[in-house]
């Protein structure tokens, strides 16, 4: 048991998805998983462990911001051994040819957080996916045709910041696919602790066309392309 989970040795499967929304961890245990088990319900941060076309696999929500996963997922890896971890999150287009309800697989996620600034400060270090996840995970999506985005994304420490809007944007037409809030850490943890990350998103908003907005409703329950690649993605050989 770890400081924020309560699960116990062997609870968790050492393969894991990681949505933010502990509702969404739910739902996806519920609607993707056979004989689902909650192992956590600390801080209402719901995590499952069940299988997957006969395969042990785990889910678990992990809150908003890379201090909140950094938390979890440093728990994960360090106290429960988890060896591959794919957020599945949501994401805000801020590139043109990026559309609501489409897939964006993070390549790499640059940010504008100090989180891992704090233990590099001589450095500017690029946070990478795992290539043999962004290789599987891209061939999946495609495989099931959907319409997949891969390159980099910007993970921020910022949601509300009408200061940094008009350079998110700039961010855009250098190919920055998305803003997101997660991802950079994630990387940052998998290098770390030479673990498995991927950052699988749905964009759920643009910051540049004007389409119409996902609720929070369909953010929880109706993006099941994301789950599907990404529970796919941990599994595949």
């Amino acid at each position: 048991m770890s400081i924020h989970i309560s699960a116990k040795p062997g609870d968790i499967a050492d393969k894991i998805l990681l949505p933010g929304d502990p509702l969404r961890a739910k739902f996806i245990a519920e609607n993707f998983l056979e004989d689902a088990v909650c192992f956590n319900e600390v801080r209402n941060m719901f995590g499952y462990t069940g299988t997957y076309k006969g395969h042990r696999v785990s889910v678990m929500g992990t809150g908003m911001g890379m201090p909140s996963i950094s938390i979890y997922a440093h728990e994960l890896i360090t106290e429960y051994d988890v060896k591959k971890l794919i957020r599945v999150g949501t994401a805000g287009s801020l590139n043109k040819d990026v559309h609501v309800r489409e897939l964006v697989l993070a390549q790499a996620a640059a940010t504008n957080s100090k989180i891992i600034n704090i233990d590099w400060p001589e450095y500017d270090l690029p946070q990478i996916a795992d290539f043999d996840l962004l290789d599987k995970a891209y061939h999946i999506a495609k495989d099931l045709n959907l319409t997949t985005h891969v390159g980099n994304v910007l993970s921020s420490d910022s949601f509300y910041s009408p200061k940094l809007f008009s350079r998110n944007l700039e961010l855009g037409q250098l190919g920055v696919k998305a803003v997101e809030m997660e991802a950079a850490a994630l990387y940052y943890l998998g290098a770390k602790f030479g673990v498995q990350t991927l950052a699988i998103m749905t964009i759920s908003d643009s910051l540049v066309n004007p389409e119409e907005d996902t609720t929070a409703e369909e953010r929880q329950n109706t993006f099941t392309d994301m789950m599907k690649v990404g529970l796919e993605t941990l599994i595949a050989d």
